[in-house]
């Protein structure tokens, strides 16, 4: 199926969202977050989600659909690609505004940003999940051994541009799931 490596990512991805969550809850409540928690988040959002995971996707499952009729300029893919964009320019203003709140304290800015990350994420894995997804398997149901060939390599390739691995994220996913954990007791 030519899918679940890219569910694969969503439930990393989801797992990353949840310490956010309790990230943003912790910051809410007036605690400090170190340096340790949200660097790593930034990293994961910055790298993994948009580094590998959307190449992966917009560099074969969107193209593999618009071979089998789906086109890229409106429709679906066209507002998964807007939704990457977006997922861009929010994380980009997260970075800052980590930067910001480690310099100053504030933390304003940064749950906004986190916040605004997380439902926009969250709204984006369920589209892909229970629409997108459902219409790839459907559509790409021939040609699933070659997209999936391509997801992994694409997968690797970016992560080894970027000096990691696959477990180095499921790894970090974890950490922050204990360390946000571990803050808020």
């Amino acid at each position: 199926m030519s899918t679940i490596s890219l569910r694969r990512d969503h439930d990393l991805i989801e797992k990353v969202i949840k310490s956010m969550e309790a990230t943003i809850q912790l910051l809410t409540d007036g605690k400090q977050i170190p340096e340790s928690i949200l660097l790593p988040v930034i990293d994961f959002t910055k790298n993994f989600t948009d580094v590998c995971h959307h190449s992966k996707e917009e560099k074969s499952l969107f193209p593999a659909l618009e071979k089998a009729g789906l086109p890229s300029n409106m429709g679906p893919v066209a507002m998964m690609l807007m939704d990457h964009e977006r997922s861009r320019e929010i994380g980009t203003q997260m970075e800052e505004s980590a930067k910001e709140y480690l310099s100053s304290g504030d933390s304003t800015k940064l749950v906004s940003d986190m916040q605004l990350y997380v439902d926009h994420i969250t709204e984006h894995l369920w589209k892909e999940n229970n629409k997108l997804f459902m219409m790839a398997e459907a559509r790409l149901q021939y040609v699933s051994e070659q997209v999936d060939k391509e997801l992994t390599e694409i997968e690797i390739s970016k992560l080894n541009d970027l000096g990691k691995s696959r477990e180095h994220y499921e790894q970090l996913a974890e950490s922050l799931s204990k360390d946000v954990s571990q803050e808020g007791n």
